[in-house]
């Protein structure tokens, strides 16, 4: 009897408790023992509520929690190891952690995991390893890590990162080991790592790098101080791009060959005037290489400037007007447009062969078909549409042209002009020194009257008798016979002279009198 109650007393003993306490018992379907609480594979949606405070050490592994709420460790102040790997977890509710300052280990490895914050991981002061690897992270954003001062280990193998920001890893003075394999990685800039006074281990291979004039530092540094945090196999960097360059490891490519091409930013037009109410998409459009990244920003004048130039804009951000980078065409899209959107714009176009800058300058057309420019203070009315400068380099180059075109035919008008009237101006002044007409008005001219109205060449005078016309009226289109009576001042005699129509015709080409007229004159000399 008494060796029975013995062994019934110390299978009770050995057993595992159902609860850490009286007050705290174990939550459905979960196994709890020594500070320990076990709930993996059980189909959990959510963290359970019923965890003892007590508890240090969590097993949630292979559920399908799919997000960690504030209230779901706020009571868990002496956690030590939580294990939430294989879920399904896409979203950290902001201070989480804030009340984990004893927790070492943390496993968030295989969720949908794709945006890491740094109040996401807000009070993890004490923590020694975190497992990231195998969710959807695509990039590192600055400050990420910055309260994680004692971590050792972080692994973020298995995701899509592909860009590190200069201060992500800032703070991270007693990292160890960091594995980065596995990922979208093009390229690492120097700074990134240099908060890493303590690393051990670098992973970075089975990325597609890009070997350009980015990665100059990397190749130099894995000559020199890479040595002792890469192994063999971890030295051989595969570049994936440029073309020439692709199957090689990095280490096998000349420093001269890694090159890049600083961006040239294109942007037509450099000026628009829209109307109220409007939408507006402008494209900017830069290339280099590496692709460049392209981003759109308003742009303030500084006070007493007119025109945008360097080092009179400053820039600011403005809700609705700056974009994310792109890479290669930078879209500025603006709905429904107003007076505050007027202004100047930058496009910035940048890799890591130099940086590019273009500026745009928008108008607001007001219902008075009068232009809202941007200015130094307040906007400004002013008459006019759009400036000649907003058209495009094809539109601009055809005005020009035609405009051209207009004033090299108004010219040769001109001069057209100018030769009829000279033509006319230099038979006038032929006809005047060649004929001089008296009507008999005042009697029959006398050879002494001739001889007064010779002119200074001594040209011959010519007295016309239209009273006495050779061909009668009824023939207009005939050319007659003229008869010329020549008359000697010392002989009263006359003598008739027949000109044929040869004659005639020599006769009025060269005098130019009678070109217009059908009807020949007795002519007196």
């Amino acid at each position: 009897m008494a060796v029975g109650f013995v062994l019934l007393l110390s299978l009770l003993l050995l057993s595992p408790r159902p609860s850490l306490g009286v007050s705290s018992p174990c939550p459905a379907g979960c196994r709890c023992y020594s500070l320990t609480v076990e709930c993996g594979s059980t189909d959990l949606r959510d963290i359970p509520r019923l965890i003892p405070t007590s508890t240090q050490t969590i097993f949630l592994q292979d559920n399908v929690i799919s997000q960690i709420r504030r209230v779901d460790l706020t009571l868990l102040k002496h956690l030590h190891y939580l294990y939430l790997q294989n879920n399904t977890i896409s979203g950290v509710e902001p201070g989480s952690f804030r009340d984990q300052s004893q927790l070492l280990e943390l496993a968030l490895n295989g969720n949908r995991i794709h945006l890491l914050t740094p109040n996401m991981l807000q009070g993890l002061e004490q923590l020694r390893i975190l497992y990231l690897s195998g969710n959807d992270i695509t990039r590192l954003l600055d400050y990420t890590f910055q309260d994680l001062q004692r971590l050792q280990e972080l692994h973020l193998q298995q995701n899509s990162v592909e860009m590190i920001a200069d201060k992500a890893l800032f703070g991270l003075t007693s990292l160890a080991l960091l594995d980065l394999s596995r990922n979208n990685l093009h390229t690492i800039g120097p700074t990134s790592l240099q908060p890493l006074v303590s690393l051990q281990v670098l992973r970075i291979t089975d990325n597609p790098w890009r070997c350009d004039c980015a990665l100059h530092w990397l190749r130099r540094w894995i000559d020199e101080d890479g040595q002792r945090l890469l192994s063999s196999a971890e030295r051989r960097l595969v570049c994936n791009e440029p073309p020439r360059l692709s199957h090689l490891s990095l280490v096998e490519v000349p420093l001269n060959s890694l090159v890049c091409i600083p961006p040239v930013v294109q942007l037509e037009p450099r000026r628009l005037a829209v109307h109220l109410g409007e939408s507006l998409r402008v494209s900017c459009h830069a290339s280099g290489y590496p692709r460049p990244q392209v981003t759109w920003k308003k742009a303030s004048q500084r006070e007493g400037s007119e025109e945008p130039s360097e080092g009179r804009v400053s820039l600011q951000k403005t809700a609705g007007e700056y974009f994310d980078p792109d890479t290669g065409s930078g879209m500025l899209f603006l709905s429904n447009v107003t007076v505050a959107h007027a202004g100047f714009y930058e496009c910035e176009a940048w890799n890591a062969g130099g940086v590019a800058r273009v500026t745009f300058q928008l108008a607001i057309n007001s219902s008075t078909s009068s232009s809202i420019w941007a200015s130094c203070r307040e906007p400004l009315y002013a008459l006019g549409s759009m400036a000649f400068s907003a058209l495009g380099a094809a539109t601009q180059t055809a005005i020009a042209v035609g405009i051209s075109l207009l004033a090299l035919t108004a010219l040769l008008l001109v001069a057209m002009i100018y030769s009829r009237h000279h033509q006319r101006d230099k038979d006038a002044d032929g006809e005047e020194s060649i004929l001089y007409v008296n009507d008999y008005s005042d009697g029959p001219t006398t050879f002494a009257q001739l001889e007064e109205y010779r002119d200074e060449q001594g040209h011959e005078m010519y007295v016309l008798n239209r009273a006495k016309p050779v061909l009668p009226p009824a023939l207009p289109t005939a050319v007659s016979t003229t008869n010329l009576d020549c008359h000697a001042p010392s002989d009263t005699s006359s003598q008739t002279l027949s000109i044929g129509p040869e004659a005639e015709g020599l006769f009025l080409n060269h005098s130019g009198v009678f070109m217009e007229s059908q009807i020949a004159y007795e002519i007196h000399c």
